[in-house]
């Protein structure tokens, strides 16, 4: 779609505008079901234009998975910024996940649905995604004092990733609740360094 006469152009608003369509469109219809024409069209753009900034359909999806990747860590740090270390600090994220579900439009996790749906060996993307929510859950069960943070990282990890298909799938927060649950009774029972 060409600029119009006397139009300013911005490189940096179109590829954004080209990102936030493709990301709207594979999280609501699946990376396989929209093409490049309809985002490009979505955008504003040319299909040129996708091309240029992205270089192919596979690349336009590896920078959509990794903005919401960075989109949804740079939320949770955000989130519990203000919540003193501690238990507490631990279930906000749960609490927060939990909004998340019951919010119109949740349909689970676009990072992780993008890696089952190409059916390729996972990426580095979805593989740092989890990676990183280890990280943080890690972090703040030491802060807890948790003797063994990295086991307990990984199982609020498969809560919360539980959680989220499962909310998706019901279609309720439910899920969410459930997860917080048990994520407070491994921090009651965890033994202390």
């Amino acid at each position: 779609m060409p600029v119009k006469a006397g139009s300013p152009i911005d490189p940096e608003a179109t590829r954004a505008r080209v990102l936030a369509s493709a990301s709207k469109l594979f999280y609501e219809r699946g990376v396989h079901v929209v093409g490049v024409d309809e985002i490009a069209q979505h955008a504003g753009a040319s299909k040129l234009t996708v091309y240029r900034n992205f270089g192919s359909k596979a690349g336009l999806v590896e920078a959509v998975v990794a903005n919401r990747s960075d989109r949804t860590h740079a939320w949770l740090e955000h989130g519990i910024a203000d919540v003193p270390p501690g238990p507490d600090r631990v279930l906000a994220l749960f609490d927060m996940f939990t909004g998340w579900y019951a919010e119109d439009g949740y349909l689970g996790c676009g990072v992780l649905q993008a890696a089952v749906e190409t059916r390729a060996k996972p990426g580095p993307i979805p593989r740092r995604h989890l990676a990183r929510y280890l990280d943080l859950f890690r972090r703040l069960l030491a802060e807890c004092g948790i003797a063994e943070p990295a086991g307990y990282a990984r199982r609020m990890l498969l809560l919360i990733e539980g959680a989220t298909v499962v909310s998706s799938i019901e279609g309720t927060a439910e899920a969410g609740r459930d997860a917080r649950a048990m994520a407070e009774l491994l921090l009651t029972t965890a033994p202390k360094s």
